[in-house]
């Protein structure tokens, strides 16, 4: 009897608090202060594109178009991807308000399995601290085979 007494306060002791995490884990953040906003630097019209089933050897064509919210012209750098997608990028400058467009294409060929492929756009613009601004998209799809 004894015995599980103990067994009891033991599990109790280690219950309770992880009761407790889970509970305050579940709990919403609290805001962040405005102040701390910064503004966007491109408005992307998606960063996400599910291309669904895609037969192994298949090539899809998918784009991403975005607008230069910044307060400059703004310059792609660099766009690295994964060797089974190829991006045209715009190459000059693209004044505020302007569009720019990601025309990207996928190649399944050398694929085994469903993956989610991230690209990212590295920008000649750069933060305070010299820094360049980055940004990144994906796409999914699911490997038919």
């Amino acid at each position: 009897m004894l015995k599980n007494y103990y067994l009891f306060v033991l599990l109790f002791g280690i219950l309770l608090p992880a009761c407790h995490t889970a509970q305050t884990a579940l709990s919403p953040a609290p805001p962040l202060p405005q102040a701390t906003a910064q503004p966007l630097f491109v408005q992307w019209d998606k960063k996400f594109v599910e291309l669904g089933s895609v037969k192994k050897g298949e090539k899809r064509s998918l784009n991403y178009e975005f607008t230069n919210t910044f307060k400059e012209n703004i310059q792609i750098d660099i766009v690295d991807a994964c060797d089974c997608t190829k991006v045209e990028f715009p190459r000059g400058a693209i004044e505020p308000g302007q569009k720019g467009r990601l025309d990207v294409v996928f190649d399944s060929t050398e694929k085994d399995a469903s993956e989610t492929i991230s690209i990212n756009i590295i920008f000649k613009n750069t933060h305070p601290d010299g820094a360049p601004y980055i940004e990144t998209v994906t796409y999914a799809f699911e490997l038919v085979k």
